[in-house]
């Protein structure tokens, strides 16, 4: 949930990603990727990559959903398990989400979905000299059964630690 919304946040921020919001990145992927999902909850981006012929060789989650408990902050190359590339949706509380940058992008590009505001703020200087691109999708249906979308944008954003870009590419709706 964004930071304007009134609803009570679920726990550990565990929303399940849409579809709708998963159909941005897929271009951006490739094909057959090998990837891991550190923030896992429900499952429900497992299955939508794989859908669209990625393969899940890893994957945990902090504390929700059935996967082996881990936290992401703390991944580590074993946990990957042959992974080519990470992919989550994080949760987005600024501390937890800065430590999940740092922590994955030194192992692996990583993509994360989260808000779009994040990239204008003073807080995402560090974390911006690692962001390779920007992928914009718009607001997140984020609540199936509800009449309305969530209140804030979001984008896929990719971390590479390894490389250091000369630019940020930035890919609107």
């Amino acid at each position: 949930m964004g930071k304007r919304s009134d609803f009570a946040r679920n726990k550990m921020d565990l929303y399940a990603t849409p579809m709708a919001a998963v159909q941005p990145l897929l271009p951006h992927l490739g094909t057959a990727l090998k990837y891991c999902e550190p923030c896992a909850g429900d499952g429900t981006l497992i299955r939508h990559l794989g859908s669209a012929g990625h393969k899940c060789v890893s994957a945990f989650d902090a504390g929700m959903g059935p996967f082996p408990r881990h936290d992401a902050s703390f991944i580590t190359e074993g946990d990957l398990r042959g992974a080519d590339i990470i992919i989550t949706n994080p949760p987005w509380d600024r501390p937890v989400l800065h430590q999940i940058i740092e922590r994955c992008a030194i192992l692996r590009p990583t993509w994360l979905l989260f808000d779009a505001d994040w990239c204008h703020t003073k807080q995402a200087s560090p974390y911006l000299e690692v962001c390779h691109t920007i992928v914009s999708i718009g607001r997140v249906k984020w609540i199936a059964d509800s009449k309305m979308s969530g209140k804030d944008n979001c984008c896929w954003y990719l971390f590479d630690a390894k490389t250091k870009p000369s630019h940020i590419q930035f890919i609107g709706r």
